[in-house]
This record gives structure tokens, sequence and C-alpha cells, in this order.
């Protein structure tokens, strides 16, 4: 049997935000190295994303990692996508990525729909300077441009978050 299917799918969750123009929140990662090198394995834009503690229930590990990563905490559930998502690494990061123990990620999917003020997002200093930062930049985005933003390897689970929170732009939006 090859490595590949032998290595387990590491269990984390997705978290979508959207403002009220029904646009979703996306950052850009945080370069490892060398800052003029802004691309790992391709585009660096994604969505708040990470992986569940023992014992934690997914929706919990979505308001957590939200957190950790942007500070923000004035949300509210709009959706949870009906599936686990999943994606594989690249030949090439097997056995690096993801701590090496893994071939990818199952992912559970959550929608929100942000409250709060755009002050307090913070990516570069997240948690109140308690966590470190894995973004550098972020904005706002149409959740449809998603899988050309992202690296190549997570584009499929991106088109199966699109079309699971198709409907949410147009529910969000403020007229």
């Amino acid at each position: 049997m090859p490595i590949r299917e032998q290595m387990p799918y590491r269990d984390c969750v997705g978290v979508a935000v959207f403002n009220a123009e029904g646009k979703v929140f996306i950052g850009r990662r945080k370069p490892e190295g060398d800052p003029e090198d802004s691309a790992e394995f391709g585009s660096p834009w994604q969505m708040p994303q990470g992986g569940m503690d023992k014992g934690e229930a997914p929706i919990e590990t979505a308001h957590r990692e939200l957190f950790e990563e942007t500070s923000i905490k004035s949300i509210g559930l709009l959706a949870e996508a009906p599936e686990w998502i999943y994606y594989d690494l690249p030949d090439e990061a097997l056995g690096i990525a993801l701590k090496g123990k893994y071939r990818g990620q199952r992912q559970r999917w959550f929608a929100f729909a942000f409250t709060g003020e755009e002050g307090e997002i913070d990516v570069q200093n997240p948690g109140g300077g308690t966590h470190p930062a894995e973004f550098d930049r972020w904005r706002w985005e149409a959740l449809e441009r998603l899988p050309d933003l992202v690296v190549p390897f997570k584009r499929e689970a991106y088109l199966k978050v699109v079309t699971a929170f198709a409907d949410l732009p147009a529910k969000v939006r403020i007229a």
C-alpha cells in the first residue's frame, strides 16, 4: 500500500465569515522564511481554518480558530456544510506539511455573519496578541472567486465550500 494511503486525514474546521455586502473574509498566509516569497505552493489566500483539539466539537473549534487567526468574535451562525470536505496534500508536501503526519485534511465548514466593526479584525496580533499571526493581510472577496485564489491543491475543496454556501451572499446582503 502506498504511503499516502497509510496516512490519516487531519480533522479540522474551515470558517467562512460573510460581511453585510455578502463578501467573505480571506487572509493571505504569512510567508515562512523570506518575506519576499509570499506564496507557499502557489497562491496564498484562504479562509480561516484549523485543527480540532481532542474532545472539541467542530463548532467550538470554528469559534476558537477564527478568534486565534483574526480576533473576530462578533459573529452569528448562518450554516454548516452538510458533509466533511477533504483535500490531499501534493506529493512534494507529503511528509512535510501538517507536521508530516497527515495526507491532507478532513474539514467541517461553517458560515457566519460578521456582526462587528472592521476594527475588531486584527490578523497582525490575533487574539489580542496571544497567538502568532498566520496571515499578513486580509480582505473581503466574492465567495465564487475563492477557488481561483487558493493554493491549487485546495481548489476542489473550495469549490465544494462555494457550492455549500452559494445561497448565503444574497441572504446576508443588506440593501
